[in-house]
């Protein structure tokens, strides 16, 4: 049944997040407060696919975490799918609604076989045993990752530790899936694998995704990025319009995607190229209607 305020507020995006901060308090004598989010106001659509970027420190896993009620804002609200995160009647019903991936899988597999450690979110959710099998069955075939349900967990790869950290999210049927930094310990291959997972749940399940990550060829596919520093977000819009702003996205200690890097440093030869390409196909048509 859903309560009064998801009634009210279906008008709000799967995440509402209203004039948030959060603070880690020091309990130590000489040690300061720090402010690790500030006054952020955001917005996530349904379906949407959203890159968070920004450097250490700049306060992106804590807004993830502010997004998944592990920690609640000291200033403002954090609404997910209607539900207000300071409630804590509430805490299954958006941790049901979105999901949260880690950076390390190992830290959240908990069975011993794939197809255990996919069914433990539902059965802690109460869902018949039948039900359960159906949901795990189809996450794991959502992800790929179905032949491998009877293999125990650490001896897959880390792409595949990921997806099975996806699938246990998926059997939950969430609104939306937050990753932090869930591919920074995979290598090319794995990360890979794990970011066409995401588009096909974002396109074909109409999953929203909120994903954290440093890698800007990763951002470049996304419907928006949003950019923190010091707590705050302090750039936002299309990822071909973000991260072609090359001078300001370094300013802020992050690269760029490799292609926009590549025309940028052409420019400083003397070229005119334009900065707002992402993609491999894009530059080399325009680098081949250079050279004619």
């Amino acid at each position: 049944m859903d309560s009064i305020y998801s009634i009210i507020n279906r008008d709000k995006g799967v995440v509402d997040i209203q004039n948030a901060s959060f603070i880690y308090k020091s309990h130590y004598d000489g040690m300061s407060d720090v402010t690790a989010v500030s006054g952020v106001n955001l917005r996530v659509e349904k379906g949407e696919f959203l890159v968070i970027l920004g450097r250490n420190g700049s306060g992106k896993s804590t807004l993830a975490q502010l997004m998944n009620a592990l920690l609640l804002p000291a200033k403002g609200t954090v609404h997910v799918s209607g539900f207000d995160t300071a409630d804590e009647k509430l805490l299954w019903e958006i941790r049901r609604s979105a999901g949260m991936v880690f950076q390390n899988p190992d830290n959240q597999i908990v069975g011993t076989i794939v197809e255990e450690d996919v069914a433990f979110g539902p059965e802690n959710l109460g869902i018949p045993p039948e039900e359960i099998r159906q949901r795990v069955d189809e996450a794991l075939k959502t992800v790929d990752i179905y032949e491998y349900k009877m293999h125990a967990p650490h001896l897959l790869s880390g792409g595949q530790k990921q997806k099975v950290a996806i699938a246990g999210i998926l059997a939950m049927k969430p609104e939306c899936i937050i990753l932090d930094e869930a591919t920074a310990m995979l290598d090319p291959v794995g990360r890979k694998e794990v970011m066409r997972v995401l588009k096909k749940l974002n396109s074909e399940e109409g999953i929203t995704v909120i994903h954290i990550t440093h890698n800007m060829d990763e951002a470049s596919s996304a419907d928006r990025v949003v950019v923190m520093e010091r707590g705050k977000l302090v750039i936002g819009g299309k990822p071909n319009d973000v991260l072609s702003n090359v001078d300001e996205i370094k300013s802020l200690g992050l690269d760029v995607p490799q292609v926009t890097e590549l025309l940028y440093e052409l420019n400083k030869e003397g070229f005119n190229f334009p900065l707002n390409i992402l993609t491999v196909d894009g530059a080399s048509k325009i680098l081949i209607n250079a050279l004619r």
